[in-house]
């Protein structure tokens, strides 16, 4: 991270009235930047500062002001569900909360806030926190980044500066980042990709973070995406660059083949997150939006390979980064090295110079991955989210009205499932049922629609394995065109 504080530094002297960073509210320049890093480096006393709190420019500057202090940022995803916030909190042993949500807070916490600040012309609360960690953490930890998981305790991913530093770098140059760059943030900045591609990257280059509160951009939460304004959020900031999950793309090119127009100012889309078609890449190009596959994971620092501009062949997910190094085990299992993080949180401190994925693929002839799938159950929405249907299941037949369900969701914008009731189980009680189960839920992982299949699972009728355990597989088989029928219906939401 040194070497980015470094360059913004550089960028305050050589260009100091260059904008930095833009948002719904303010502009920052990068003389602007500079000085407010250092000022809210003064203020913020903390060694380990959780960040709950909207994108804007607030957020990057206490972010980088966490960096420059040397302490560690915890992000909170803000579509964690309360009982992972505070599961977060608990784990993660943060001494202090920045946020822009206190009320959330205060009723998470039972406590009061410590004090209120002005970062980057935004008022942002303070909680102190009366924890004492006990939880060491690698050295060099420079950020804890979360992810939704595949069960409901997420695990904190422990990532030191340097590797942080050298994926922006690769990331850049894969990219062709110049100065004149300006990134459209539309996805949440805690997560890990958007914090390096939103942020670090352009600010490295001395180009334009654009970060306005995602509402302003139409997105919601679960509560839906406004596809007017998501598209005039790219008109207001005329972005070169931005990062997308699968379903904003998908919602991206049926606006465009609606007849919406987008900014001639785009020259690279990222998509990650989760599996994207290749027919849903071609339509975008088909339309001229420059859409380019990455693949990544919070144990690699996020990115891990990229299709580029000018890969005339490009395919899959794309060439590994130069400071990559990809082998295929025997089993299909994807293994990388280079930039890896320092260990999971509360588990002794790793020095491993390769991480395996969980996730099966091929490098083809020339030398572009290809991930096929997932070495186990778990999978990622369209909205790259990663979710485990065990968990969910287990949340809906904990209701007596359900004996057995089936979740599928994998690339789709939503979970759906096959449920089995008890026998006497009536319409209302099975809708009671799922809406409890959605209750415990964070949004990402809620079932959206269901369908009563006609017979238990069983090992009978092939819809079970031996331990009892529904067959997924055979029951998508079995259900195939009900399932189609329940996405049929879908409406166009994005839960981020």
């Amino acid at each position: 991270m040194r070497r980015i504080l470094e360059r913004i530094a550089d960028h305050a002297r050589m260009q100091p009235g260059q904008v930095a960073l833009t948002d719904t509210v303010s502009s920052l320049t990068y003389q602007d930047l500079h000085g407010a890093i250092r000022h809210m480096a003064e203020h913020l006393r903390g060694s380990r500062v959780a960040l709950l709190m909207g994108n804007s420019c607030a957020w990057a500057v206490i972010d980088l002001a966490l960096q420059q202090r040397g302490a560690t940022c915890i992000p909170i995803p803000p579509f964690f569900s309360e009982a992972q916030v505070t599961h977060l909190i608990g784990d993660a042993e943060p001494d202090l909360i920045v946020t822009d949500q206190p009320e959330r807070l205060e009723q998470l916490l039972h406590i009061s806030p410590s004090a209120q600040w002005v970062a980057a012309n935004k008022w942002v609360t303070v909680f102190q926190l009366p924890l004492v960690p006990v939880r060491e953490l690698p050295p060099d930890t420079a950020k804890i980044t979360y992810t939704s998981g595949t069960t409901g305790q997420p695990k904190g991913v422990c990532l030191s500066g340097d590797a942080i530093a050298q994926v922006t770098l690769a990331l850049g140059a894969a990219v062709g980042a110049t100065a004149a760059d300006r990134t459209l943030s539309v996805l949440p900045l805690a997560t890990l990709l958007e914090n390096i591609g939103g942020v670090y990257a352009p600010l490295y280059h001395g180009g334009t973070a654009a970060l306005p509160d995602l509402a302003e951009c139409g997105i919601a939460g679960s509560s839906g995406v406004q596809p007017e304004r998501f598209i005039a959020a790219f008109h207001r900031f005329a972005p070169t660059a931005a990062i997308l999950v699968p379903q904003l793309l998908k919602l991206l090119v049926q606006s465009v083949a609606a007849g919406a127009a987008v900014p001639d100012s785009l020259r690279f889309m990222a998509v990650g997150g989760a599996p994207c078609s290749r027919t849903l890449i071609e339509r975008a190009r088909s339309h001229g939006l420059p859409v380019y596959q990455g693949y990544g994971l919070s144990e690699a620092t996020s990115v891990v390979s990229l299709n580029r501009p000018g890969d005339a062949n490009g395919t899959g997910v794309g060439r590994p980064l130069p400071h990559v190094r990809i082998r295929i085990a025997a089993d299909g299992e994807i293994i990388v090295g280079g930039s890896l993080f320092s260990g999971y949180l509360g588990a002794p401190a790793k020095a491993a110079r390769e991480w395996a994925t969980g996730d099966l693929g091929y490098l083809d002839a020339e030398g572009y991955l290809h991930v096929t799938g997932r070495k186990k159950t778990a999978y990622a929405t369209a909205y790259g989210r990663k979710v485990a249907p065990e968990w969910i299941e287990s949340e809906l037949t904990g209701d007596r009205s359900l004996l057995q369900a089936a979740v599928f969701g994998e690339a789709r914008p939503c979970n759906v499932a096959v449920i089995v009731p008890h026998p006497t189980a009536t319409a209302a009680q099975l809708s009671s049922a799922v809406a409890a189960a959605n209750a415990r839920l964070p949004d990402y992982a809620r079932i959206a629609a269901w369908y009563r299949a006609d017979a238990p699972f069983s090992l009978n009728n092939g819809l079970a394995r031996t331990s009892g355990s529904p067959d997924r597989a055979a029951i998508a088989r079995r259900y195939a065109d009900e399932i189609d029928v329940l996405y049929a219906g879908e409406k166009q939401y994005v839960v981020i």
